[in-house]
């Protein structure tokens, strides 16, 4: 059984706050509280429940002391949050190439289906199919693919998006032709049918 790259997540790291201090303390010898607090938008309150749980990881240490005459509280990486840290970067990109992964077979299974709709329009008309129509039955096997199995907003939304689509872009069969078009009596040059602009 092969796991998913999700199951390698610690909940002690992966935490949005704690992996944030834990980036930001690995890019520096030391944070102090106040830049800590302020970078990630966090109270007193919960940037110090957020360090507790991290420092009874071993994954920080805390250290308090004075800048001048003013007391400060430093937050220091340690090598175990060093190591901890990397292998949640790991797992992170793991899972992102396993999803470009899916992301990419989706879209070849649905342009797959969509070439053979349009080969099949094809064939039915003999090879006399429009390029509109063809690429019609494409976007409708697409979205035939990637549409919802259940009936709701989703998928009525998809129907919608196919409908416009062909409605835009179907042959326009009784669309007359510039030789077809009526022509007018009308000569350049002659007064006839102008507007009449003589007073009264």
């Amino acid at each position: 059984m092969i796991d998913h790259p999700t199951s390698g997540i610690d909940e002690t790291v992966h935490q949005r706050h704690r992996l944030g201090i834990l980036t930001i303390t690995a890019e520096a010898d030391r944070a102090e509280f106040g830049y800590l607090r302020e970078a990630l938008d966090l109270t007193p309150g919960n940037l110090s429940r957020h360090l507790t749980v991290l420092e009874d990881a071993g994954l920080v240490n805390v250290e308090k002391g004075y800048e001048g005459r003013r007391p400060r509280t430093w937050i220091r990486i340690t090598r175990e949050g060093r190591t901890a840290l990397s292998a949640e970067l790991d797992v992170l990109a793991a899972l992102v190439r396993q999803h470009a992964v899916v992301a990419r077979r989706t879209r070849s299974r649905q342009h797959r289906v969509g070439e053979s709709a349009a080969s099949d329009v094809v064939q039915q008309t003999d090879g006399e199919a429009s390029t509109g129509e063809a690429w019609t039955a494409v976007v409708s096997a697409a979205g035939d693919a990637a549409r919802p199995t259940s009936a709701g907003p989703a998928a009525d939304t998809v129907r919608a998006a196919d409908s416009a689509w062909a409605a835009e872009n179907a042959p326009a069969a009784d669309n007359a032709s510039a030789d077809e078009a009526p022509q007018s009596d009308h000569e350049p040059g002659s007064d006839e049918g102008a507007p009449d602009s003589s007073p009264g």
